[in-house]
């Protein structure tokens, strides 16, 4: 009895201290996740691969689950225990992403997963992402120095290696999610600008070294290219989403009459905003960012009454980490980046992703949580 007083005791100052408004918008994204995966992106998946029309929803609904679970879990652990299951975690999957290169499964070119009969396909740096931001924070915002050079280049030894990792895959997308995270992580911590486009200007250095010198990384080349020439066919993909965006107009065309589905393949993932756009209208994806863009606002309210430096780049990194995906996604979906794949956080089909967004949203909840 009194055990169970106890446990209810818990869960009632969980609930007391949670952000409640954060916690709705989160649930309110999945919810029109699950919305428009019943309605139109399962059935686009299903048509393209021919299976049963809901096997793609009623997997998206399991993962779903999964990711409530996990809102819940990292909402609900103490603080300082976040930081402990954080390295254990960190180093079972930064291990999975070294063995992407030697046992990865290769789709489209790109070997990004990780498919052992024991457990199924996951892509490794979409669970490793969360953990890194943990990671990072704590070193930046530690106070073993007051040296901030050392703790840069501390960060730097985590980073560069998780970035050639993901170049080598190749993986673009992620490559600059990561490093532009990282390098606002740094922003904010109080470099010297000089530095800090001394930090930009090597890492951009770098990349198009890899991109423009190495064969490996001639796709990718290719794909910035031809993202200057309008006549290349290579920006097929990207400029029928914008197509597809222009001609849902402000109200869509209606539930199932989109024809962005039969000219794209990843429409369900990676060109998601377009097909919701297409079927719905840009009222509709107004209203989804200005949700993102709300949450933006939220936890950046609460960071000033934050008074432990790491908590509050683990705020700031896990909240940019989600708007910077939002930003590459509409990027690639109205042509203003080169094609990469990126899926748009809670709202695209992809279990790796809701997963990894469940997390991020946990960590917030835990980190934006009224202090006692």
């Amino acid at each position: 009895m009194q055990n169970n007083n106890l446990y209810d005791g818990f869960i009632y100052d969980w609930w007391k201290n949670l952000d409640k408004i954060i916690f709705f918008l989160f649930i309110s994204l999945i919810i029109l996740g699950v919305f428009f995966s019943l309605v139109s992106t399962s059935l686009i998946a299903s048509s393209k691969l021919g299976t049963n029309n809901y096997y793609f929803f009623l997997r998206h609904l399991i993962f779903t689950f999964i990711g409530l679970t996990l809102i819940i879990v990292f909402s609900f652990i103490r603080e300082k225990d976040v930081y402990k299951v954080a390295a254990i975690l960190f180093i079972i999957f930064f291990v999975s992403l070294l063995l992407v290169p030697l046992f990865g499964a290769e789709v489209k070119g790109s070997k990004r997963w990780i498919d052992f009969s024991i457990v199924p396909r996951f892509q490794p740096i979409e669970f490793l992402k969360p953990f890194l931001i943990i990671f990072l924070s704590l070193i930046i915002g530690s106070r073993f120095t007051s040296n901030n050079y050392i703790k840069f280049f501390i960060s730097a030894l985590i980073v560069f290696p998780i970035l050639l990792l993901l170049a080598l895959q190749p993986d673009i997308g992620q490559t600059l999610l990561v490093s532009s995270v990282w390098l606002s992580l740094i922003l904010v911590s109080g470099i010297n600008l000089i530095f800090l486009n001394f930090l930009i200007i090597s890492s951009l250095s770098f990349l198009g070294y890899l991109v423009f010198y190495l064969p490996k990384f001639s796709y990718i080349k290719l794909r910035i290219t031809a993202f200057f020439d309008a006549s290349s066919k290579s920006n097929y993909q990207s400029q029928k989403a914008t197509d597809a965006i222009i001609d849902g107009g402000f109200f869509g065309k209606g539930i199932g009459e989109g024809t962005l589905n039969t000219r794209v393949p990843e429409a369900h993932t990676d060109y998601v905003i377009s097909v919701i756009s297409e079927e719905f209208g840009a009222l509709f994806i107004l209203l989804i960012l200005l949700i993102y863009l709300f949450i933006l606002f939220r936890v950046f309210k609460k960071i000033p009454f934050e008074k432990n430096n790491s908590n509050k780049l683990v705020l700031i990194g896990s909240i940019l980490l989600i708007i910077f995906q939002v930003l590459i996604h509409i990027g690639v979906n109205i042509s203003l980046l080169p094609t990469t794949g990126m899926t748009l956080p809670f709202l695209s089909y992809g279990g790796s992703s809701i997963l990894s967004s469940s997390i991020l949203a946990g960590l917030i909840l835990n980190f934006t949580k009224r202090k006692l």
